[in-house]
Parts: C-alpha cells; structure tokens; sequence
C-alpha cells in the first residue's frame, strides 16, 4: 500500500493528461512506480510508449510540476524509460478500449457527428474555415478532430500552427496505431504530417484513385482520435476520387458546401453538393466566404460581388431534400488572412473580428443543431 505521500502523489498524476490522447496517465498505464522517502523527496518513474515521443518533454515537465505540489513532498524528480513491446500493447487495448480487435471508429453506429466541407473550386477558402470552425468548436468545449482529406492541396498543418518553417509536427506511432498532433484543442491528421524530414512547403503529393482511396481509409481506420463529439473533414475542391471515397466510407456525414458570393463559383458549388447527395449523404448548410471587405467608413466593398451564397442554398433545397439554410456569409478580413497565415486562427486570438465573429455565430449554429439519433443504437442494454 502507498504511504500517505505517495497517494497524494499519485492523485496528482491523476491530473496530467498524456496532450496526444488527452486522458490521464495513471489511466493509460503511463506511471510505473511512485516513492517519497522520509524527508518528502518524491521519485517519479513513467513510461513512455516510444523512444523520441516528441510529447515527452511535456509529459516529464507536467509530472515533475504536479509531483512537486502534492502535499508532504519537499522536492521530486522525474525518472523517464520506454515500455516494453507488451506494454505498448497493453497501452494500446487501454485507448482503443478493445481487445486486439480493431473498431471503426466513425461507422455507421458511431455518436460522433461527421461534418464534410466540401466547395466546387479551390481558391473559396474552404480550409480556412474548416479550421476556424474546427477550433471554435473546441474553444466551446466540444472533442473535436480534423482530418486533412485534401491530399494535393494540403494547408491544416499551417492553418493550426502544426507546420512552421518547413518543420511539421508528426503523429506518434505506437505499434499499428498513430496518435494525432493537438493544437488549440483539435486533434488533426494531414498527409503533410507523413512526408518524413521532407519540407511540405517544396514537396508535391501526385498520387492516383486507388492511393488517395487507401490513404483516407488509413485517416479514418489507423489514426486514433478516441471518442470525439464531431469530426471535420476538409475534402479538396472538386467531384473527384476523394469526395466518392469519403461518401462511400462515411455515408451518414453531413455535409457544408463552401462558396463565394460570385455566381460562376456558386454555379460549381452546387455540383459537389449534388456528388454528395448521390452517396447518400445530407447536405445541412451553405456557407458564403469573401462576402465583402468592411471600409473604414462603415461600407463594403463587395469584391466579389453578392448573392452566391443564397443561391446556392436556394437551388440545393427542393421537395425531396427540404431547405438547405445559408448558414452564414463570412467578410473578407486580413485579421482572419494572417492569422491563418501563423497558425493562431483569429477565432481565438481577435474574436471580435468580423469574419471570426461571424465563424464562431456559424460554430454555435451548428452547435444547436446537432446531430439526429432517432433509430440509432446507444449501445445500451436493459437488465
């Protein structure tokens, strides 16, 4: 039994959370011995599940930190080795929750709301957004993941701040699991994440259908999210290989259609609603970005002229289908460009913003929405 010492320590543990898995390491197997000799100097031995898990410097920082204040220690220190092949196991069945098996994380019965934002054409500003909202939506207390399905064009690893001078943050690897990066609360997976010491900023993805198909299905099946209240996907512009591969393994995702006010961009918009629709998934909402730059004065500017959002949340909605509602139209700001640009999305660091504003009024819409589970299982039974 531990003195009195060490179970404080170890209830202190109890509060830092591995910042990949985001729970506590006394429940993943993380913390393999706890002393306090009789002069209050605490010993501290963790585990890590890698050699060179690029978390450890976190976790040792946050161990010595929460050992230190338990009452009855004067001093601690930190002792940091790696796990055995069956512990890794072991750590991997107590995440995955399972026994050897492996689980689709967002089938069909899965309670997490899969949310797909998909434009006609690139260039709308489609994974600003996606990001924006991803982090809006965490900021407001939701468990929240993003997966970088634009292969060709990624850009999550910036917009997050998880790639900095041609150096991107990678997933840690523990056996045949990947753990995603985290960053301002999202859990994200890019394949820019996967390109090895090599610069995203001067490498080309240039794969075919059946690579693009398997990569997705990697995102969703190999990269551990843990149980999330919604999943982003950023789907590249267009009606192309990924979009049929994101319907065909995520039939029940809903889907926001991203456009400028321009009608020649509204015209494309609406055909990779309708790819959607044929996969069987729902299209919930029209977002309009670039809807006018704010002058001094007080007008605006509309750039690129006015009304394509409406029209195409006016022509996806018919009889079969019901109304498809513009969710919101975002202004152009160079606040919300820059901060895109360093990785601190404005959402958080200039919510008065008119274009985070109006991202963070588009987070709490869909907040209230929420997602339907008539004649879904809760995986409950009655005794």
């Amino acid at each position: 039994m531990p003195t009195a010492p060490e179970a404080a320590v170890l209830a202190a543990l109890d509060r830092v959370r591995d910042p990949e898995i985001l729970r506590p390491i006394t429940e993943l197997g993380m913390v393999r011995a706890v002393e306090v000799d009789a002069d209050g100097r605490a010993t501290v031995s963790i585990l890590l599940t890698i050699a060179g898990c690029p978390a450890a410097r976190r976790i040792e920082a946050d161990v010595l930190e929460a050992a230190s204040q338990a009452p009855g220690v004067s001093e601690a220190r930190v002792e940091v080795g790696v796990m055995t092949p069956e512990e890794r196991r072991d750590f991997v069945e107590r995440v995955r929750g399972d026994r050897g098996s492996r689980p689709r994380q967002f089938g069909p019965e899965s309670l997490t709301r899969v949310i797909a934002v998909t434009s006609g054409k690139g260039g709308v500003g489609k994974s600003s957004l996606t990001a924006g909202l991803a982090v809006a939506l965490a900021e407001r207390g939701l468990a929240v993941g993003l997966v970088d399905a634009d292969v060709f064009g990624f850009s999550i690893p910036g917009l997050l701040g998880l790639s900095r001078d041609g150096v991107t943050e990678q997933p840690t690897r523990v056996d045949d699991m990947m753990l995603p990066p985290v960053a301002h609360g999202v859990k994200a997976i890019s394949i820019g994440m996967l390109l090895g010491d090599a610069d995203p900023r001067t490498t080309a993805v240039s794969w075919r259908g059946p690579m693009l198909h398997r990569t997705i299905e990697q995102f969703l099946r190999d990269v551990w999210f843990g149980d999330l209240d919604v999943l982003l996907l950023d789907l590249p512009p267009g009606t192309g290989d990924v979009a049929i591969t994101v319907g065909q393994l995520l039939p029940q995702a809903e889907v926001i259609v991203v456009t400028t006010p321009q009608e020649a961009a509204a015209d494309v918009a609406v055909r990779s609603a309708l790819v959607a629709r044929q996969t069987g998934q729902r299209v919930i909402g029209v977002i309009e970005n670039m809807a006018g730059l704010l002058q001094p004065h007080g007008s605006v500017l509309d750039l690129f002229g006015t009304g394509g959002g409406a029209l195409v949340a006016e022509r996806l909605g018919d009889a079969e289908h019901g109304e498809v509602p513009l969710l919101g139209s975002v202004p152009l700001s160079p606040v919300f460009r820059a901060g895109g640009d360093t990785g601190e999305p404005a959402v958080l660091r200039h919510p008065d913003d008119p274009a985070a504003a109006e991202v963070l009024r588009i987070a709490e819409r869909l907040m209230a929405g929420g997602r339907g589970l008539a004649g879904r299982s809760l995986g409950l039974s009655v005794r």
